[in-house]
């Protein structure tokens, strides 16, 4: 048993480059519960989880360059299980199979704020609220950034100049590759998760050539993965979806535009008014 665990580990270590292996606590009681734990957790040749039912440890293997430990267990949690760091929502515990509703144990959540020693002024807690709010914005404005660069992106090609729009997707791509995933709230962290690799590949090949045609190829289904970054992000302004229904043969495609009057960056100049907005986001 120990050659063939042994053997296991290796073949998960090969498969998953730059492997880093951690053993933590995840809570649960049975076979239904582990299923749904490595189910979770587990991510095809960048993180691999295997939980025991007997002992509630688990074992994380993952790509360290890609993932970390805190990514891996804000996904388990999200499927209704607790660790010592991240507590499941109460009501995805609450519909979990009564067989998996395993005991809670009493624990505070991870909180991205440092302990100081309390002081015996009364402004103490107001000063606490200033660095938590603080800590709050500037995870905000990692996603912020992203949304400002993409339209910067947009802008340019209404000017269909390709030399302007490599440059703007660029500075996209930089913001893309500055957010630091695991400070983004937990909704923003699943969307940012399923969206970051196409972002990050389009924003490349739009940077990379200066071809308007290739670059608007690559705008449409990187405005379908930032309309999704959008809708659960704290933008400080109104965004509209906007549609144009003569790109891609007459599939259409949409953007994003911080205004209502159309201005379409399928098409520039040729037809700068032709589309409509279909949603207001707030």
């Amino acid at each position: 048993m120990v050659a063939a665990f042994v053997l296991l580990s290796i073949t998960i270590n090969a498969q998953i480059k730059n492997s880093k292996t951690e053993t933590v606590k995840i809570y649960g009681n049975c076979g239904m519960c582990e299923s749904k734990i490595e189910k979770a957790g587990s991510i095809k040749k960048i993180a691999k989880v295997d939980w025991n039912q007997e002992t509630k440890m688990a074992t994380l293997t993952y790509n360290s360059k890609k993932t970390n430990q805190d990514e891996i267990l804000k996904r388990i949690a999200l499927a209704g299980y607790d660790s010592d760091k991240f507590l499941a929502p109460d009501d995805v515990y609450n519909n979990l199979h009564g067989c998996c509703q395993y005991d809670r144990v009493a624990k505070v959540p991870v909180k991205e704020t440092t302990n100081t020693v309390a002081s015996n002024e009364d402004h103490s807690a107001h000063n606490n609220h200033n660095e938590v709010s603080a800590i709050e914005n500037q995870n905000d404005n990692q996603i912020k950034l992203v949304i400002d660069n993409y339209f910067l992106v947009k802008d340019a090609l209404i000017t269909s100049d390709g030399n302007a729009v490599t440059t703007a997707s660029k500075g996209l791509l930089a913001a893309i590759n500055n957010v630091k995933m695991e400070k983004l709230d937990m909704n923003v962290h699943m969307v940012w998760m399923k969206v970051v690799n196409q972002l990050k590949e389009d924003a490349e090949h739009i940077s990379d050539t200066k071809d308007v045609k290739h670059q608007r190829d690559h705008f449409v289904s990187l405005s379908a993965d930032m309309y999704a970054l959008i809708k659960v992000s704290k933008y400080e302004k109104p965004v509209y979806y906007q549609f144009c229904p003569m790109y891609n043969n007459g599939k259409g495609a949409n953007w994003l535009s911080q205004e209502n009057a159309v201005k379409n960056p399928y098409y520039g100049s040729m037809m700068l008014t032709c589309g409509k907005t279909v949603e207001t986001i707030k």
